[in-house]
């Protein structure tokens, strides 16, 4: 078999790999639909921890943009949100789930119930709503 061949065979079995390693570091993650449902019916509210400068291709119409920078620093957004939100279930995405997962594991430590909906772009092929954030003056 030709070199290049063998390279390509390798390279698309690396790529078949990383949608089920990405999932299992991302954990268990419901659909947009399913996290669409449950905020309607007010049982959870949904958390983009994507960082500001990514909120500008788009974020799910009704998400609170709540880095995940911040909840590892000062939480200066976080900590309102927290405090009025103890008994509902957190809802939480990202770009991919990584760091949905990574704030997922802060927030249950520290007794959250918090769900990972993976990826926005999920969220975009789903049809589901997003808009443009308006930035602040």
């Amino acid at each position: 078999m030709p070199s290049i061949l063998k390279r390509l065979l390798m390279l698309a079995a690396v790529v078949a790999l990383l949608g089920p390693v990405q999932r299992l570091f991302a954990g268990d993650i419901i659909t947009p639909e399913e996290a669409s449902r449950r905020v309607a019916t007010s049982e959870a509210i949904l958390i983009d921890v994507r960082e500001p400068e990514e909120w500008t291709g788009g974020v799910v119409a009704g998400a609170l943009l709540l880095p995940l920078s911040d909840l590892r620093g000062d939480r200066k957004l976080w900590k309102p949100v927290l405090e009025a939100n103890r008994n509902t279930e957190l809802i939480i995405y990202c770009r991919s789930g990584n760091r949905s997962a990574q704030a997922i594991a802060i927030l249950e430590k520290e007794k959250f119930k918090a769900t990972n909906a993976g990826g926005f772009p999920a969220w975009k092929s789903a049809g589901q709503a997003v808009t443009t954030p308006v930035a602040k003056p």
